[in-house]
């Protein structure tokens, strides 16, 4: 009988450790719809410029990233410093990613991968969803990638807030973004803040260039 309770005090525990913090407080609902949009980088052949700082490993790089959506499921990404050196310049079609530069203090696998999937996450446009949950306030959606799932948050008025990349357990990858309408009916993430939780790398772009 003891055995059994230990047992069980230690599979409860396990539960409580493993839950994942994002859905703490959520209410899930029934799905309004089967695929959810990030329009920030929707807008075919415009240049979305920012202002960036980029610390990985107390590695600072301060300059300029350029997000080009160049087809229709393609987009480029390019990091330079200030006086237009490349630092690393990235290309998404569709599943296949293109590493056409990489500044040679970075080239390593890791961070290459790494920085891979986090400009994967803030460029893709359309997602399947798996499941939805409410929040006051906000609509969350739920979806997969790379055996990773992904919280979507929107606000009342259809602007994603933020963006949850989580394991099954515990939450990997936060990016929040500021947003405005700028002209033409454009929405632009005027600030973007991408940080990780199990490693030391911090993202942060200001939008440079008004349209």
């Amino acid at each position: 009988m003891i055995r059994f309770l230990l047992i069980s005090i230690l599979t409860l525990v396990a539960g409580v450790s493993c839950s994942l913090k994002t859905t703490e407080g959520l209410r899930q609902t029934a799905i309004a719809k089967s695929e959810i949009e990030n329009a920030y980088f929707s807008v075919l052949e415009t240049d979305y410029i920012y202002k960036a700082k980029v610390d990985i490993y107390g590695r600072y790089f301060g300059g300029i990233l350029i997000v080009k959506k160049v087809g229709k499921d393609s987009h480029r990404v390019v990091f330079t410093t200030e006086f237009g050196s490349k630092i690393f310049d990235f290309l998404y079609e569709g599943d296949t990613f293109t590493k056409n530069f990489v500044l040679e203090n970075l080239d390593r696998k890791f961070i290459v991968n790494t920085l891979r999937k986090d400009f994967k996450l803030l460029v893709s446009e359309r997602v399947q969803v798996l499941g939805q949950f409410a929040l006051e306030g906000y609509s969350i959606y739920k979806t997969e990638r790379d055996k990773r799932f992904n919280f979507y948050f929107f606000d009342s008025e259809g602007n994603l807030e933020k963006l949850i990349n989580s394991s099954k357990h515990k939450e990997k990858v936060t990016i929040v973004f500021e947003s405005t309408e700028a002209s033409e009916g454009k929405t632009v993430a005027e600030k973007i803040a991408i940080n990780h939780s199990n490693i030391k790398l911090k993202i942060e772009l200001d939008y440079f260039k008004k349209y």
